[in-house]
């Protein structure tokens, strides 16, 4: 499992979660305020199986598209995964900051 944290502009919050939500996903999310000129954001957190990942990113790039690249995280855990570059992906435009981490534990209730 990975946990995919998206950080999106508000404007396009409610495409993102509706463009999730018809694929299948399903998503926690806040309203959060940050940058320079305290933009409105929504932060979104998405629990997905690994051979899924890619999908909810391309659903998140198709619904924001501004700036030139996704931003990927490092795990929490660097012995988890191969050594993952912090460098910005060529996932076409986007206004989303994603990072993604491995879950070493999930559990319900």
């Amino acid at each position: 499992m990975k946990m995919i944290m998206a950080i999106v502009p508000r404007k396009y919050g409610d495409d993102v979660l509706s463009a999730l939500i018809n694929a299948g996903f399903t998503a926690t999310y806040s309203e959060t305020r940050g940058g320079m000129l305290r933009q409105s954001q929504l932060t979104l957190y998405i629990a997905v199986r690994s051979s899924e990942v890619q999908t909810a990113l391309n659903l998140i790039t198709d619904s924001c598209n501004e700036i030139e690249s996704i931003h990927h995280g490092y795990g929490l855990h660097v012995d988890c995964e191969p050594h993952m570059e912090n460098e910005a992906a060529p996932l076409g435009k986007s206004s989303a900051v994603v990072f993604i981490w491995t879950l070493d534990k999930f559990q319900v209730g």
